[in-house]
């Protein structure tokens, strides 16, 4: 997990971040300014500075914020002049957005903010459709508006083309304000400020919410904040039912507010199309004599701190029922608190004023165990006596005084009287009230002035209380149910905070000029000097020296993406004293290759030397025999198909050589007599395991099944007995066939649907010709992990993606899933997570008298059913893929569906299966829409994260047999279609050290790098492109050239080897780029190859491999199966045909690490061979029609 910053602002207003990798806190050096609070999410952090306005920090990234402008020119066409830009007055305006509505000249274009600055200058776009238009990018209509096209005709009457320009945020890791223009309607400063709904429920991507209170208590909401504008547009005034103090927005869709009154506001209504709700609903405080002062809210749970700084947990909070149900008093007396990530809860302790964290928080038990202080030191010891009392101030707001309770247990509220499940570990209690109070500045939730004085003196000393041990937790105590007591002071307004029965220090401030000498009123005014125009001042001379942790004001975990399982090094650190020198020891991965090579050497010579003198002894056995049995259930193989009750048994045996060799028998009956069925393990070609809604079911392939696409199906009993029987059996094929380690840097890589992954080691006669080594022949073993993209090249550098778009790099290991002990290298191995969608499909019949409903013909769909419409699926009845994985969100509308939704995420078309659009017509008799349910599952493997960007796509440079590369080029392109390059990609360190952002005009969706560094990419709109001038000296090349795709075709896969281009488009077709020569590297026209390909894949030597749909099995069409393309040699470079491997149920594969050539051999040709099992199959008609630039010559 990559990771992630705990962001905190001490009582001096120094703003501090904590890494969940590091083990101290980094000061922001940016900030020039104090600030009072701060809220984080992942990308970036809002802050709230002394000088009251609102100030954004955007976490850097290599991938830089780029906003597209656009504007379109348009022009008429008159016998005088022809097309020129005097327009008809009906008309639009000469330069105007796509609508022609709104006017938009160049000149008219500005930055939003000082923080923007222009890319490039405006120019024009000469890609239509896909398609590129003729020179000056114009595209020809009869009037405006109508449909336009790239080919100008006798009635093209108008004509229009859009020029385009980016502007980049510059602001990155820094402190940027916003603009004071943006924020000039406000009527008085800000005072708390809270950022969330990156998750609310079908929220477009990048989208946030930030909410925010004024000094008046005024709610207001920042509208327009996505990944693209990160500063947001506008203000807009929230409306709400009385003056709120402070207030808390959640990852999803709550949102909670505090009155001054102490009651609590619960925001309703909040959703895709409406991120500010409608409506409040007013929450009585968990206590009914303290008011709350403090709420803090998360995805599905509420915290809540009184002004008692009792802590509360609200029960029985989700979407459906923001409200919740009920409260549950929790041990511990906070000043703050704080909900993170995954629900996690941070909190200011009231008495130390140290941050802890709650443990023990997980989806089951959201209220968490205990609390437990973070104990790290922070980046600089130095003194802080410049903190200036300004700083100090610039937090002050509301509630000064405190309430104590002579009671430290916690109670229920009279709401709920449920009693607290919870006993683990709260703060120190409170000491006696005739016991003097230590030294410690008692900063709330909203001030941290008022109770800044601890004695007469006005200064801070050394604290008398011991220091919370690093590390430490203090157990809470049972909690019985009863009702709170208030039995402390009751105060009415603001009251003053007494310290161990002593008079603090007061002092009347006017805002506008501070008295110097503060004098001490008597102890009974002591309430009444406290305003919202007074706040107390504090002799800062001698802050808190290296010795003593900071005092911290205010905590915000939003950006802070850890979990109960969490490994963090924030409770064990000591904080070394300054004068012990730290030590380091950095070891570099080429020594510690170097040293591994040194001791495997020193270990084979002492093994030969220790064996020289007992090679005349006999072997003491000479062969040995293993038997493993077991019960499963084997699928029939004939008709009628069904599960039987099958005997299993695995006999191993060695040979006095030390080869191993094993034998696999099913043992069933049939009519009354016992039959059996037997497989040589080095006839297995591969083990693979299936997805049954129903049992845990794996497959066992033999080149014989390979040809047949039927493969002997076993089911057993529990999940574990089949892992166990899956690892047992791919060790012995393994031992059988002398496989041993990690596979090698020539591997070829597959994965099937479900996500698992194999491997296959290459042998020289793989791709020899004539006579290649049949497919189906080939060996496959599974390696831990789960990923739905990989790619490699031959120096050992393999990368993979995700369901979840999370890039992984392999580490060189082997195994790790269920494959345990010997089957699975030591080291190298990683936790790897992966989070996919499930979707199911809600149809409806339009009929004349109730319009769409869910009552549709006898002939129809199922109403609720798959893509297909041929099963059915509801919500209630559909399960994840498999039990390795875990529902992680319910059940929500998806709107990026293909075609687009209306509001309400329907799609509409004239019948049960047709082309579906986004908005209903008169001819649209059904409609459907998709929903969405997100599942995760955790596994292991030779995997580790390449943080933080998300890739769609990716591509490594495929290298010869004997070539040798510093840097290895690696291209991505991003979930959002960026094109990215990777910088610092060595055999020794392949996961490489930055990216390179390479600009394009528009989104990109499938990238591939050939052998002499040309680079080919295809857009989302299925046009191709060629990048210009990519070298090793220049990775990222100069400009894209558009290349015309063929005829009628959208790409969406290209793949580029040593010399071949090769590209499949959305129909299956699979075709081939003629005319690619060292000087003239965009070719020339395109080949169609053959159909039914969901995958290309071409390796060094320009050997195509792909993923084919419908081929013929001995039973049925088999989807998804690995083909081979025959006859590829330098003369022939489209080869002659296919041969099929293993299938189906394969998504994608690689060959681009396999440069192993096949040995030069004199053989007859294969007319001499008719009955050669490798003769030409193909899985489709191919119909060889070339296209010069994408217009057929064929009639």
């Amino acid at each position: 997990m990559p990771s992630s910053l705990l962001w905190a602002v001490d009582v001096y207003g120094r703003v501090y971040s904590l890494s969940t990798a590091g083990q101290q806190w980094e000061q922001c050096r940016d900030a020039h300014l104090e600030f009072k609070r701060v809220t984080a999410v992942q990308q970036c952090c809002w802050g709230i500075a002394c000088d009251h306005n609102i100030y954004l920090n955007v976490h850097a990234s290599d991938l830089r914020i780029r906003f597209q402008e656009e504007t379109y020119e348009n022009q008429r066409w008159n016998p005088v002049d022809g097309f020129s830009d005097r327009l008809l007055p009906s008309d639009r305006w000469q330069w105007s957005d796509i609508t022609g509505l709104k006017h938009q000249p160049l000149d008219s274009f500005r930055l939003p903010s000082e923080n923007w600055e222009w890319e490039a200058d405006w120019h024009v776009d000469e890609n239509f459709g896909g398609e590129p238009t003729e020179k000056g990018g114009w595209t020809y209509a009869i009037d405006f508006p109508a449909t336009y096209t790239k080919d100008k005709k006798w009635n093209s009457c108008v004509r229009r083309r859009r020029w385009i320009r980016y502007r980049r945020y510059k602001s990155c890791d820094t402190w940027a304000k916003i603009p004071s223009e943006q924020t000039c309607s406000l009527p008085d400063p800000f005072n708390d400020i809270s950022c969330g709904g990156w998750d609310i429920t079908e929220e477009p991507r990048g989208r946030l919410s930030l909410w925010a209170v004024s000094l008046q208590g005024k709610v207001w909401f920042r509208d327009g904040i996505h990944h693209l504008n990160p500063e947001g547009s506008a203000w807009e005034e929230v409306s709400t039912p009385g003056e709120v103090v402070q207030i808390s927005c959640g990852p999803a869709d709550l949102v909670w507010a505090v009155l001054w009154e102490g009651q609590l506001l619960v925001r309703e209504g909040i959703g895709r199309d409406n991120p500010k709700g409608n409506s409040w609903l007013v929450v009585e405080s968990p206590s009914p004599e303290v008011g709350a002062i403090h709420v803090a809210v998360g995805s599905n749970v509420v915290w809540a701190v009184t002004k008692d700084h009792k802590i509360w947990f609200r029960r029985g909070v989700n979407s459906h029922n923001p409200r919740g149900s009920g409260w549950i008093g929790m041990v511990g007396e906070m000043v703050m608190i704080n909900v993170g990530l995954n629900d996690q809860v941070w909190a200011i302790s009231r008495e130390d004023r140290a941050v802890y964290f709650r443990q023990g928080v997980t989806a089951s038990e959201l209220s968490g165990k205990a609390w437990k202080a973070v104990s790290v030191p922070r980046d600089s010891d130095r003194s802080h006596s410049s903190a200036s009392t300004s700083s100090l101030h610039s937090a002050g707001c509301f509630f000064g005084g405190e309430v104590r309770l002579q009671s430290q247990n916690s109670v229920l509220s009279d709401v709920d009287s449920d009693t607290e499940r919870v006993s683990a570990g709260a703060p120190p209690a409170p000491e006696p009230a005739d016991v003097p109070k230590p030294r410690i500045p008692k900063v709330t939730s909203d001030s941290f002035i008022s109770e800044l004085v601890s004695d007469r003196e006005g200064q801070i000393g050394r604290r008398e209380v011991p220091p919370v041990a690093p590390g430490s937790s203090i157990p809470e105590e049972e909690q019985t149910e009863g009702e709170a007591e208030d039995k402390g002071e009751q105060v009415a307004g603001l009251s003053s905070s007494r310290s161990g029965g002593l008079d603090p220090q007061w002092s009347n401030v006017d805002l506008q000029e501070e008295q110097a000498q503060p004098a001490a009123p008597p102890a009974a005014d002591a309430a009444d000097t406290c305003s919202l125009s007074s706040v107390a001042t504090y002799n800062l001379e001698e802050p808190y020296g290296a010795d003593e942790h900071p005092l911290w004001a205010w905590v915000s975990g939003g950006g802070c993406a850890i979990d109960s399982h969490s490994q963090l090094n924030w409770f064990n650190s000591t904080g070394l004293n300054s004068s012990v020198p730290s030590m380091s020891l950095s070891i570099t991965p080429a020594q510690t290759a170097a040293w591994r090579r040194q001791i495997f050497e020193q270990l084979n010579e002492r093994s030969k030397r220790e064996m020289e003198n007992f090679k005349h002894y006999e072997q003491a056995v000479e062969q040995s025999v293993w038997v493993k049995k077991g019960t499963m259930q084997w699928w029939r193989d004939w008709k009628p198909h069904k599960w039987v009750d099958v005997q299993f048994a695995l006999e191993q045996f060695s040979g006095p050589e030390g080869n191993k060799d094993g034998i696999l028998f099913i043992y069933y009956t049939f009519n009354d007599e016992k039959k059996y069925l037997h497989v040589f393990l080095n006839e297995v070609t591969i083990l693979v395991p299936v997805l049954n809604d129903f049992k845990h079911t794996f497959a066992i392939y033999t080149a014989e099944r390979t040809k047949q696409r039927w493969p002997i199906r076993l089911a057993a009993a529990t999940e574990l007995e089949m892992h166990d029987w899956l690892a047992l059996l791919s060790v012995s094929c393994c031992d059988s066939r002398g496989i041993q380690g990690p596979p090698s840097k020539q591997a070829i890589w597959s994965i099937t649907c479900k996500g698992d992954i194999f491997v296959s080691e290459p042998t020289p006669s793989l791709e020899a010709s004539p006579y290649p080594t049949p497919c189906d022949q080939m060996f496959w073993r599974q390696v831990g992990g789960h990923l739905r993209i990989i790619e490699c090249n031959s120096l050992g550098v393999v990368w993979g993606i995700g369901y979840d778009h999370t890039a992984w790099v392999y580490t060189g290991g082997y195994g790790g899933g269920f494959f345990q002990g010997l089957a699975s290298s030591t080291d190298n191995i990683y936790t790897q997570t992966d989070v996919k969608s499930v979707y199911i499909y809600e149809n409806q019949r339009w009929n004349p008298v109730t319009g769409y409903t869910n009552r549709g013909l006898p002939t129809d769909r199922y109403m609720w059913s798959d893509a297909s419409g041929l099963q059915e699926c509801t919500k209630a009845n559909t399960k994840p893929p498999s039990p390795n994985w875990t529902w992680v969100s319910d059940w929500a509308i998806d709107y990026g569906v293909p075609g687009g939704t209306d509001r309400e995420g329907w799609q509409y078309a004239a019948d049960f299966p047709a082309s579906y659009h986004g908005h209903k017509t008169l001819k649209d008799f059904v409609r459907r829409r998709r929903w969405a349910r997100k599942c995760k599952l955790t596994t292991t493997g030779p995997w580790q994260e390449v943080p933080p960007i998300s890739l769609s796509d990716i591509t490594i440079l495929p290298c010869g047999p004997k070539s040798t590369v510093e840097q290895v080029p690696l291209w991505a392109i991003s979930n959002k279609g960026d094109v990215l390059c990777r910088l610092g990609v060595t055999s020794l360190t392949p996961a490489g050290s930055s990216w390179l952002h390479v600009g394009t005009d528009q989104p990109f969706k499938s990238i591939s790098i050939g052998g002499v560094h040309q680079v080919w990419a295809i857009a989302r709109d299925g046009s191709a492109f060629y990048r210009g001038s990519v070298s090793a000296q220049n990775p990222a090349g100069d400009c894209w050239y558009h290349i015309p795709s063929p005829a009628r075709q959208k790409l969406k896969q290209v793949s580029v080897g040593r010399t071949s281009v090769y590209v499949v488009d959305e129909n299956g077709n699979l075709w081939y780029r003629q005319g690619v020569t060292p000087s003239y590297p965009q070719g020339s026209s395109w080949e169609h190859i053959s159909n039914n390909v969901r995958k290309v894949s071409v390796g060094p030597l320009d050997q195509v491999w792909i993923i084919a749909d419908k081929v013929q099995g001995s039973h049925s069409l088999s989807c998804g199966t690995v083909c081979r393309r025959l006859g590829v040699q330098p003369v022939e470079p489209k080869g002659q045909s296919w041969d099929y491997g293993i299938g189906g149920g394969w998504d994608h594969v690689t060959v681009r690490a396999n440069a192993m050539e096949a040995p030069r051999i004199s053989m007859p040709s294969l007319t001499d061979n008719a009955n050669n099992r490798t003769a030409p199959r193909s899985p489709a008609p191919v119909r060889n029609q070339p296209e010069m630039n994408g217009n057929a010559l064929g009639s």
